[in-house]
């Protein structure tokens, strides 16, 4: 079946007309420059020690940065090709390390709201279209790599979408994919008992059931082993927040375990209470939401050098406001119970990576969620950071990108104005280059 996909993405490359209808831009096929390009940077954000640099110079070859530095410090060679973006502030390419490029199947398809496939009315073949469509409306608002959590409906197409770019086949980001992800049974389950739906998701039921699939998805593709430890929520009268958890400890552990055994990570999904705990003790990698975070699960967290994605621009959008204030009459909210816990990680000095959650909210726009970051106590600098040098350790490619360093790829991009100043700079950017290939350039 992953060959079909890949088939299908390969004929779409050959069939232009086609592709160009339903991806927009596509590589002919995607390679980088062969000559030495000077990127004359007025501004230029150093995301190791969270300073702007005045004036540098970046020289990039082929699809890596060569050099860094002052006019005087950097030579350039004949007739390298001269980027002038000495009036703008320069990063390194962003970093969105929890997205969804597949949509969420029926719950997700809303009038007037992003463009979800349904899994019963569309073609796998075609969610996978729009999958790889997505990614790139990510790539052109900065984010040069993503770390995409779970296909959602997609099977292992996510595997597929990322040899594909890989392959130059077509443009899109540096991506990590987590295939179909794993959950108790009973989550996920769409419909009556009647009738038999496409399954989104991967169900387990005990520890060895759980090492089965965790090998399974290795095998097929899987760079993250992400899993479901808590479902839905409610408030309770108090304004405790209630959170099912699926698995059991020994099934976290098992999921955890075998990952790790076999040079994985994984990637928990947790709101709060028993299931949260449970992938704090297991030593999972990253942690999704934590939206009920304590003290002690912090300081744990901390302690266990666990990354966390606080994914908060989510949780203010109306698909959870208005359902909280009509569940608790308004007094609670996930919306300030993320506040409240994400200031206490920020202060607790906890490693947060960007993580948006984009998908459920149009691909693109997910750069509003460095506003929260910075609401909640951070600098711009760190919230930059999240996005840059922490993303890229979260991942384990912090030799490759993260920053704007020789040997690094030339992931970079650029806005008008001073984000530091004015964090919502990075919701306009305006340059976008990947492993030396221009995306788009609005600075000209």
């Amino acid at each position: 079946m992953r060959l079909r996909f890949a088939r299908v993405l390969l004929n779409c490359y050959v069939l232009n007309t086609v592709a160009i209808a339903v991806l927009g831009t596509i590589a002919s096929p995607v390679s980088a420059q062969n000559s030495a390009v000077e990127i004359r940077a007025g501004r230029l954000f150093d995301s190791k020690t969270g300073r702007i640099l005045e004036n540098q110079i970046v020289l990039v070859e082929g699809e890596r940065i060569s050099s860094v530095g002052s006019a005087d410090q950097v030579q350039i060679p004949a007739g390298a090709q001269v980027i002038d973006l000495s009036k703008a502030t320069v990063l390194p390419g962003l970093i969105d390390g929890h997205t969804h490029v597949f949509g969420f199947g029926l719950d997700g398809i809303k009038p007037g709201g992003p463009p979800f496939a349904s899994p019963i009315n569309d073609t796998r073949e075609y969610r996978t279209l729009l999958a790889l469509a997505n990614a790139q409306k990510d790539l052109r608002a900065g984010f040069t790599t993503l770390r995409d959590l779970m296909s959602h409906g997609g099977g292992y197409a996510d595997v597929d979408i990322k040899r594909a770019i890989n392959g130059g086949y077509f443009q899109g980001p540096r991506m990590q994919v987590s295939t179909m992800g794993l959950v108790a049974t009973g989550e996920g389950i769409l419909g009556s008992p009647e009738v038999r739906l496409p399954g989104n998701y991967q169900a387990v039921d005990n520890p060895w059931a759980a090492r089965q699939a965790v090998r399974e998805e290795i095998h097929y593709g899987a760079d993250w082993i992400k899993f479901h430890s808590t479902s839905d929520y409610e408030f309770e009268p108090n304004g405790e927040l209630f959170s099912n958890p699926t698995f059991t400890k020994e099934e976290v552990d098992a999921i955890v375990d075998e990952a790790h055994r076999h040079g994985k990570k994984a990637a928990c999904h947790a709101f709060g209470g028993e299931g949260l705990r449970n992938c704090v003790q297991a030593g999972t990698d990253t942690i999704e939401h934590a939206i009920d975070l304590d003290e002690a699960t912090a300081d744990l967290m901390k302690k266990k050098g666990l990354y966390l994605e606080l994914t908060a621009y989510h949780y203010s959008l109306s698909e959870y406001t208005l359902r909280d204030a009509k569940a608790t009459g308004g007094k609670y909210s996930l919306e300030a119970m993320r506040e409240k816990s994400g200031r206490l990680a920020i202060s607790r000095g906890l490693k947060i990576s960007f993580g948006s959650g984009v998908g459920p909210f149009p691909h693109g726009t997910q750069a509003a969620e460095f506003s929260y970051l910075v609401k909640y106590g951070m600098t711009p600098a760190q919230a930059i950071q999240t996005a840059t040098t922490v993303a890229a350790e979260m991942m384990g490619w912090q030799d490759r990108i993260g920053s704007i360093e020789k040997g690094k790829f030339a992931d970079i991009v650029a806005v008008s104005g001073d984000p530091l100043k004015d964090i919502t700079e990075l919701e306009r950017i305006k340059f976008v280059m990947k492993g030396g290939q221009v995306i788009r350039n609005d600075l000209r």
